[in-house]
């Protein structure tokens, strides 16, 4: 809990440097888009539902446009950022700390890069250790399933700590970064993510076209 709120107050800072209309990582979506969706799925349940669920994703999509379209000039999508730093209402699941940490510790991470990775010059941050460390963790909590449509055996390498094997298979490919590059690779920023691969070379190119993520 202690970095997410943080994480938030940053990713906040973040989409307001950039403004509306500034590209992200995210396919189709502009920081309004991203801050329509970092606001909708803390205050609409349905809407939060349609991000999980695919009956509802139409009408998620549709809420996200609406939103991202009435908050398009620089006031209304400031008004949309402050929303979305204020936190959840006290109603919402998000407000509970333990939901909080599991469902933003990643997203806050994720989408601050989304938006700081799109632009042509961008550096990575120096990371908190236990901020580092506590990536590391959600991200070995998840990595299996962000990889289950890999075909191969995917082996996590933190250069400064642990390894973790997120699944096994006959060949396997190590991939290797610090934990928010290694949670940028694993959230499908395969692009955008500063590791680099050990392993056979018709495996590691497999596993740089592969579909990664959710």
């Amino acid at each position: 809990m202690q970095f997410v709120e943080p994480s938030r107050e940053f990713l906040a800072e973040t989409l307001l440097a950039a403004g509306p209309g500034a590209d992200t990582l995210c396919d189709g979506w502009r920081t309004q888009e991203l801050a329509a969706h970092l606001y909708l799925r803390e205050h609409n349940p349905g809407v939060g539902l349609g991000m999980v669920l695919k009956p509802w994703k139409k009408a998620t999509d549709k809420a996200i446009a609406k939103l991202a379209e009435e908050s398009s000039s620089p006031g209304t999508f400031a008004a949309l950022v402050e929303k979305f730093r204020a936190g959840p209402p006290k109603m919402s699941p998000f407000a509970l700390k333990t939901v909080d940490k599991n469902a933003n510790l990643t997203e806050f991470f994720v989408h601050t890069e989304d938006v700081r990775r799109a632009t042509d010059r961008w550096a990575p941050r120096a990371l908190d250790a236990g901020y580092s460390e506590a990536l590391w963790a959600d991200l070995i909590k998840r990595a299996a399933i962000m990889y289950r449509s890999v075909d191969l055996g995917i082996v996590l390498v933190n250069p400064n700590g642990p390894r973790h094997v997120a699944k096994r298979a006959p060949v396997s490919v190590a991939i290797i970064g610090a934990p928010g590059e290694l949670l940028m690779h694993a959230n499908g920023r395969t692009g955008h993510a500063l590791v680099s691969f050990e392993g056979q070379p018709d495996a590691v190119a497999l596993l740089q076209t592969a579909e990664v993520g959710l």
